[in-house]
């Protein structure tokens, strides 16, 4: 049996959690890169939030300039973390789907049992397949994607301390 077949007796469900599946990796990819490149420049980054928290600190006090900091840093890191959420609702979602296909599975299995009773198994057997390939699909494509979602917001924070120890001592 291939890929193809799977797919196709999982039904709608298992073709919505490919989607998912295409959308969750093409965004750990992409932020894997931006985040990998951030790590990398962040003497740019450095000097940059220096100098926007330099041009707003007009005389402020040092606690006032440390606020100003943190601030310039959150916004920083929150243009980086955009798109990690979607990963962690891919996540959580997948396997409800494929509980979903679960009980649609079952459902059909009962309903091939009630219309004809279980004079020819291999229909009922149909039902429990979907059920199964679903769960098993919706397990698959959550269990890399907690993963990644987990590396990436380690790795955002880690950026963040990072840059917060070049830049808060540069401004004071």
């Amino acid at each position: 049996m291939t890929l193809y077949d799977y797919i196709q007796q999982g039904g709608i469900i298992m073709y919505i959690l490919l989607l998912f599946n295409i959308i969750g990796y093409s965004l750990m990819v992409s932020k894997f890169l931006v985040l990998f490149k951030a790590k990398k420049g962040s003497e740019d980054v450095t000097n940059t939030l220096v100098d926007a928290v330099n041009s707003q600190k007009s005389g402020e006090s040092s606690s006032a300039t440390v606020e100003i900091a943190k601030v310039e840093i959150l916004s920083y890191i929150s243009k980086l973390e955009s798109g990690i959420s979607v990963i962690k609702i891919i996540a959580s979602v997948s396997p409800l789907l494929g509980l979903l296909g679960t009980v649609l599975g079952v459902l059909k299995a009962f309903q091939v049992m009630a219309a004809t009773g279980l004079s020819n198994p291999s229909d009922f057997a149909g039902g429990i397949s979907m059920a199964l390939l679903t769960t098993v699909a919706g397990m698959i494509v959550a269990i890399p994607h907690f993963i990644g979602h987990s590396y990436l917001i380690d790795m955002l924070d880690r950026i963040e301390s990072s840059i917060e120890k070049k830049v808060i001592p540069k401004v004071l």
